[in-house]
């Protein structure tokens, strides 16, 4: 999992503000299609935001842990029910302080 300073966090919630939900987990939960689905926004976007349709908060902490570890990308935030993930790709679009 990638770790970021909180000055990279900040500048990467600064930087999300007004993206909008890519990816979107449903009522069967985290799935193979929805990982493929994020790795493939993650790749052409960098940073995206992931909606999640469930009112369990630890369920949404441990779905956004298990994309991060899986996907080797960096949690930025944990909203409701917003996701918000980093992974840089090979030439960065967004550089980090």
């Amino acid at each position: 999992m990638l770790n970021l300073t909180p000055q990279q966090r900040k500048f990467l919630k600064a930087q999300a503000h007004n993206l909008k939900p890519v990816v979107m987990i449903g009522n069967a939960g985290l799935t193979e299609a929805v990982l493929k689905e994020t790795a493939r926004s993650l790749t052409a976007h960098e940073l995206i935001k992931i909606r999640v349709l469930n009112d369990n908060r630890d369920e949404r902490e441990a779905w956004l842990a298990a994309i991060c570890q899986q996907l080797d990308c960096a949690p930025v935030q944990h909203i409701g029910k917003l996701l918000l993930i980093y992974k840089p790709a090979a030439a960065p679009r967004l550089v980090l302080p």
